[in-house]
């Protein structure tokens, strides 16, 4: 696998539309594990960390992603599932939901960290028949949160 210097090499002389091929490039990688493993992979992943001024619910786990993972997963076949998982959290109720319907589809889940899984994502990484850690990854704290108005719009404060 390639460092993140080098796929960021790889994204600057690729294009589509003259922006970076993020998606091809991401699919690419992806692919490459499939071929490697012989398991399914889904990638769960959002910018949180490059769009910190974002409403929490365009980043976090919240009742869409349910819908959305249910799509990706309904012409998967086999028993076997790679989650890559980078996220913040936030729905309890949403993680719940999402492990409840995985582990109806697949009997064996890996769930892999490249960097960071914090509070209903580390709950959905704990739901996993293994996990895989890079060597600065982390599984954060399941803090639950609400969200409340302020100055700055509608944040998530511990509760």
């Amino acid at each position: 696998m390639p460092t993140w210097s080098e796929i960021l090499q790889e994204l600057n002389v690729t294009s589509v539309q003259g922006q970076p091929d993020f998606d091809g490039v991401r699919r690419k990688y992806l692919v490459q594990l499939y071929q490697y493993t012989k398991r399914n992979v889904i990638l769960y992943a959002s910018g949180w960390l490059q769009k910190r001024n974002a409403p929490p619910e365009l980043t976090s786990i919240n009742d869409e992603d349910v819908q959305a993972l249910m799509e990706v997963c309904y012409a998967l076949d086999g028993n076997n599932l790679d989650l890559i998982i980078h996220s913040p959290g936030s729905s309890p109720e949403a993680a719940e939901a999402i492990v409840s319907y995985l582990r109806s589809r697949f009997s064996d889940i890996r769930v892999i960290v490249p960097q960071l899984a914090m509070s209903a994502a580390t709950m959905i990484a704990c739901s996993g028949d293994q996990i895989m850690l890079g060597k600065y990854s982390s599984l954060g704290p399941t803090d639950p949160q609400i969200l409340t108005a302020t100055s700055l719009g509608v944040r998530a404060l511990p509760a």
